[in-house]
């Protein structure tokens, strides 16, 4: 990806994204997960053409003379720590910052391939979600 690129993804997830850890489904634990809503879906296909990453939802619009069409983009798992290792340096605000370089530097660490935890690395990995948390 292009460092230009890079910048204006980071941007638009800076004023507009979230990045978040999200349980996808209720009996796993939550996973990296990166959310840009906008009401432009030329925005949004664009960012997901050049990351290659995410899935975009129609969000229901229930009074289409008073609103816009509004769409998301998430990104999840690998994807979004991809994406965040591609933007990192980019990112302003401290809180996204901070955040983006705790999925990048210790998530990996404390999920095992196979899904199975050991005491000890589950001990590690709900330290590393009241981390996450508190940031």
């Amino acid at each position: 990806m292009k460092k230009e690129h890079a910048a204006y993804i980071a941007g638009i997830i800076d004023g507009e994204g979230s990045i978040s850890l999200v349980k996808v489904h209720k009996n796993q634990y939550p996973s990296p997960f990166i959310s840009i809503p906008s009401s432009d879906l030329e925005l949004l296909e664009w960012i997901k053409n050049t990351t290659g990453y995410g899935t975009i939802i129609r969000k229901r619009n229930y009074n289409p003379a008073r609103h816009k069409d509004s769409y998301t983009l998430n990104i999840r798992y690998n994807e979004a720590i991809t994406l965040l290792n591609d933007i990192v340096e980019y990112l302003v605000l401290p809180r996204k910052k901070r955040r983006a370089m705790l999925i990048i530097s210790e998530y990996k660490k404390v999920t095992p391939r196979n899904g199975r935890y050991s005491k000890e690395l589950l001990a590690e990995k709900e330290r590393f979600y009241q981390k996450f948390n508190s940031i």
